[in-house]
């Protein structure tokens, strides 16, 4: 069964609406903490919020082309989109750790980053996520060419970098842990799977006709 196709015309509007809802968690989650409704350390469970949306987006990012590859459905328009919102709630998540959390004392972040293995390895997924995103436009691809499609396969290592932070980050690794990670490592194996299965997908092709 093939999903109807989008028209054309409410293309530009369907992106916008993904970036308006993507966006949302964080306007609400920012919006309980500022009237005290989020109970416990409000701090600590906003930043967590953020951490986990970041991954979140990131891992339905990766899912854009199995979906396609598998079901024919394509939503390629919405991976830029589902990349740049992965980008901001990791920037966001990184702004609350620093400035809500740790008040901009460079020394406690310094030591953090250095000391902590979990933040090590959240802070190198955020630098490597940076020029993904600065070159997430049409003039990027054009003046990068084949350099661009080798930079944005960093989006791989990034997804697996975040749900080892996420997973290290955490006395006990739950349910919810054990999820992403298991996502982010199918979703990665499925990047060296994908040839071997579109291969066999075409030879079925020609096989029917």
């Amino acid at each position: 069964m093939k999903l109807p196709a989008l028209p054309r015309r409410y293309h530009a509007a369907s992106i916008w609406f993904v970036y308006a809802a993507g966006l949302a968690p964080a306007a609400w989650g920012f919006y309980l903490g500022a009237t005290g409704q989020l109970i416990g350390n409000p701090v600590k469970i906003f930043e967590h919020l953020l951490g986990e949306w970041a991954l979140r987006f990131l891992i339905l990012t990766l899912m854009i082309s199995p979906i396609r590859d598998i079901f024919g459905i394509n939503w390629i328009r919405y991976r830029r989109a589902l990349g740049l919102l992965a980008f901001w709630y990791v920037l966001m998540h990184f702004l609350a750790y620093m400035v809500l959390d740790k008040r901009l004392a460079m020394d406690v972040i310094f030591e953090d980053i250095t000391k902590r293995w979990f933040i090590t390895i959240g802070m190198a997924g955020f630098l490597a996520l940076i020029p993904l995103a600065l070159t997430s436009n049409r003039w990027s691809i054009r003046k990068l060419g084949p350099k661009w499609t080798r930079l944005h396969r960093l989006i791989y290592p990034i997804a697996a970098a975040g749900a080892l932070h996420y997973c290290l980050s955490v006395k006990v690794i739950g349910p919810e842990q054990m999820i992403y990670a298991a996502l982010v490592v199918i979703l990665v194996g499925w990047r060296f799977a994908r040839p071997s299965f579109l291969e066999w997908k075409r030879d079925n092709r020609a096989a029917a006709r």
